[in-house]
């Protein structure tokens, strides 16, 4: 695969009514025909993405979405579809025809805005009709980019891309990389990368691809080796490695093989902090504790596998769990963008490593859990705490490990005090 993962990509939201051009827009941007466009009201049902180079942004992936004000039963599936990309929009573009505005385009204004997703407003078929004065300058007295458009001629296209340019947001440009801060030049990292049933045939999984990379971006020196083969590894070496990173399904293997001074953690947990957010899902794991038999549990994959034979998510996480609390749980899955809105009749979420979700889609699930009181962790983390060596798998991460020490200590504290810890209290804000 030479194209860049839609995980690492700028998601470019398009929004507006039916038939304002959305379509069209998004064509004229990449000069072909990637989205269906027809004068029928409605044309684009599921939401289509297309990836491109957008220089000097890099890697961006479009979603052209159907109109927000379809109607009737199957109108309603594509609306509910549609504000879904609400969720990993990055940078929203909210599009008009001929000079309207109303209230509908001042709703998806404020959606984005109450999200603090940055967006562009464009006035498309600006050749039929042109906004009033006004209204544009109203929006940029707001900070709003506008741009007139129209995607038959090519007008205004430049500068839609140039206000999408310096309108994305810094933290796209300056985010931080998987081991930034961890591994440097000449340190040597070894990734432990088992080959099971669910390996995929040829190839590595996205976390062990995308690490291996980020070290190599980093200058450092990367071993990848099975499981077996981690005691020779560490024999032949005449330098101690920085850091080791296992899948986790081998943590306890890894654990029991790497000596107690060289850090370790999991590719889950790496991304548990690339992706989202690593403090808020530590507090999460230590809900675990807090299970009872019959507790309801969701077990969320961001990408959609076909699973088999001993899977993590529907197998071996449920067996782990239900041996360390001792009780039957129930679990139930989802896949891919099918993240319920509401979480509230679950006991605790249990997320992937979300190696194919972008950040925003991460960190709106894991705001949705917390704003709702249900605690959110990942597999990794999961693993870790259900087989006694989370603090260890923590180590490389200091500001999660004391988060976690100090609300172990503040447990056993209230404990001994004969106090219970106050539902959803947190020390995270």
């Amino acid at each position: 695969m030479r194209q860049a993962p839609k995980s690492f990509r700028l998601h470019i939201g398009i929004f507006g009514r039916r038939s304002v051009g959305k379509s069209s827009l998004v064509n004229a941007i990449f000069r072909q025909q990637v989205s269906v466009v027809s004068a029928v009201a409605g044309t684009t049902t599921d939401p289509v993405e297309k990836p491109m180079e957008l220089l000097p942004l890099g890697p961006v992936l479009f979603i052209d979405t159907g109109g927000i004000d379809d109607e009737g039963e199957l109108g309603n599936l594509r609306v509910d579809k549609t504000r879904r990309v609400f969720d990993r929009t990055d940078i929203g573009v909210v599009v008009t025809d001929e000079g309207r505005w109303e209230t509908f385009e001042e709703a998806i204004c404020g959606e984005l805005q109450s999200r603090g997703i940055p967006l562009v407003v464009v006035f498309n078929k600006a050749d039929v009709k042109a906004p009033a004065p006004d209204m544009p300058e109203k929006l940029r007295e707001s900070r709003i980019p506008v741009v007139e458009t129209d995607a038959l001629t090519g007008r205004g296209l430049s500068d839609l891309r140039q206000a999408l340019i310096d309108t994305a947001p810094d933290s796209y440009i300056d985010h931080a990389g998987i081991f930034s801060d961890l591994a440097g030049p000449g340190d040597i990292v070894v990734l432990v990368v088992p080959i099971d049933s669910e390996a995929p045939k040829g190839r590595l999984i996205m976390p062990q691809v995308q690490s291996i990379r980020d070290l190599l971006d980093n200058d450092a020196y990367c071993i990848v080796v099975r499981e077996h083969g981690l005691k020779k590894v560490f024999g032949s070496l005449k330098t101690t490695p920085r850091l080791v990173v296992t899948d986790s399904q081998a943590f306890s293997q890894v654990a029991a093989d790497t000596p107690p001074g060289i850090p370790l953690t999991s590719f889950s947990i790496l991304f548990a902090r690339f992706r989202g957010n690593l403090p808020a899902q530590v507090e999460g794991t230590m809900a675990i504790d807090e299970l009872r038999p019959g507790d309801r549990i969701l077990v969320a994959e961001h990408c959609s596998h076909h699973p088999i034979g001993e899977d993590i998510g529907r197998v071996k996480i449920p067996r782990w769990l239900i041996r360390y609390t001792g009780g039957k749980l129930r679990f139930d899955h989802v896949q891919g963008h099918d993240f319920p809105d509401d979480v509230s009749p679950y006991n605790l979420v249990i997320h992937c490593g979300a190696c194919t979700a972008n950040r925003r889609a991460m960190l709106t699930r894991i705001m949705r859990c917390r704003h709702t009181g249900v605690p959110i962790t990942n597999y990794g983390l999961t693993i870790a705490f259900s087989l006694g060596i989370f603090e260890r798998a923590l180590e490389p991460f200091p500001v999660a490990l004391d988060i976690y020490r100090a609300r172990k200590h503040k447990k056993k504290y209230l404990a001994f005090k004969g106090y219970a810890s106050a539902p959803g209290a947190s020390i995270i804000e």
